[in-house]
């Protein structure tokens, strides 16, 4: 098992339950999406296994974060992506001054590896997003939203993650940018064994995709099931809240 979360919870202001006990396992080399409306808590788990949630005033985690056989709930973020786990949260985060070779670049900052390897996983992120080949000199803010969704994913994928945290990679896109992103997110992990978590609104975009598919609705896991057995479940009723009943 590379990822474990137990009884997780996570408050906002020390008042505000935003995870309520979460308990979460992913395999390593899988893809697992974290499903569920806006608000149900998904993207405060993200920020609670990246370690996020300790650098921010008045957030507080209980419970335990298990990666690789070790508990990492006290560590800090900067220790997180040493082992091997990188978020890309959600709103493309870029450094929209820099170039596209550039923000790249950024990516291979914590790497102590060869300059060759670098440079492989330059060579294979542009063949997993072309177009960032062609822009590589482009500043980055001059990028479409479909353009910077692809540079955020190959920047983390230059860190050479174990754990890919994805935090609503489609939003905002058009149907057809959306969907090469996720084939490319598929591709990540049928090539390279990178492990994703993967949070969408979308689900039709996620499930395929998925081996495991864990619903959140008001901060709890309301259905955990393998991809294959969605279709036993109305998922639209954990959308509309009426999961638990």
């Amino acid at each position: 098992m590379l990822l474990e979360a137990k009884s997780l919870k996570v408050y906002y202001d020390n008042v505000i339950l935003a995870i309520d006990g979460i308990d979460l396992m992913i395999e390593q080399g899988e893809i697992a999406s974290l499903l569920g409306a806006n608000g149900a808590g998904k993207s405060s788990f993200l920020k609670a296994v990246s370690g996020l949630l300790i650098m921010e005033n008045g957030r507080v985690t209980e419970g335990e974060i298990i990666f690789a056989g070790r508990r990492i709930d006290h560590l800090s973020p900067i220790e997180r992506v040493k082992l091997g786990i990188c978020l890309v949260a959600e709103g493309r985060e870029i450094l929209k001054n820099l170039t596209v070779e550039e923000n790249l670049k950024v990516g291979t900052f914590i790497r102590r590896d060869s300059a060759d390897a670098i440079t492989k996983d330059y060579e294979r992120v542009f063949r997993y997003f072309p177009v960032l080949l062609e822009r590589r000199k482009q500043t980055a803010g001059t990028l479409s939203g479909g353009e910077q969704q692809m540079l955020v994913i190959a920047r983390a994928l230059m860190l050479k993650p174990r754990l890919l945290l994805l935090d609503e990679p489609s939003l905002g896109l058009a149907p057809i940018m959306a969907q090469s992103v996720i084939k490319e997110i598929q591709r990540v992990n049928h090539e390279l064994g990178t492990t994703i978590l993967l949070v969408e609104q979308n689900a039709s975009l996620a499930i395929p995709i998925s081996k495991r598919v864990y619903i959140v609705t008001n901060g709890r896991i309301a259905l955990n099931c393998l991809s294959e057995e969605i279709k036993k479940f109305d998922i639209s009723h954990y959308y509309l809240g009426r999961g638990n009943k």
